[in-house]
């Protein structure tokens, strides 16, 4: 394991990755390369810009104002087991957690090899999952860019290992 993250850029004051004021952290590489990707900068797995752990929690505890902190993509579970760590200071922050993937949840309890993702997301508080969808793209969605995507409340999907919609009024 490495404490560096490949990163392709960060927030430190967004609005548009979830509710209220949220650092976002978007990783460097992603397999998945859908059709119409709003990053398509950040699927090259060669690219980016490596930093520490340290380095990341400094930016956010910087900034007392925020709500939470962001992981979007590229594809922020290629790098599960290097954000683990990151994601338990976060929630040690008291801060909100949320995690954007392409991934489906349900195809995560297929694999043994997706382990450390389902480690991941187990300190994650929703995770929008989902390849986006060129023909199902909708501008008027809150926090997701097609409605194929989905907003889930990762505790009780993790303990039901079941896809639960987040219901709260500030994800919908």
């Amino acid at each position: 394991m490495s404490n560096l993250i490949r990163v392709a850029g960060m927030v430190n004051d967004s609005i548009v990755d979830g509710p209220g004021l949220r650092f976002t952290l978007f990783m460097q590489g992603c397999p998945l390369k859908c059709e119409g990707c709003h990053n398509p900068q950040t699927q090259p797995f060669e690219g980016g810009t490596f930093y520490s752990i340290e380095d990341i929690l400094n930016k956010i505890k910087s900034n007392p104002l925020l709500d939470g902190v962001t992981f979007s993509g590229g594809e922020p579970l290629c790098q599960a087991e290097n954000l683990i760590p990151l994601a338990k200071e976060i929630k040690n922050l008291g801060l909100h957690l949320a995690i954007y993937t392409g991934f489906v949840f349900e195809q995560l309890f297929c694999n043994s090899s997706y382990e450390k993702m389902l480690e991941l997301l187990s300190y994650a508080d929703v995770l929008i999952d989902g390849p986006f969808v060129l023909k199902e793209r909708d501008p008027e969605l809150k926090f997701k860019g097609s409605t194929n995507q989905r907003v889930i409340d990762v505790k009780q999907s993790l303990l039901q290992r079941v896809a639960i919609l987040e219901t709260s009024e500030k994800w919908n």
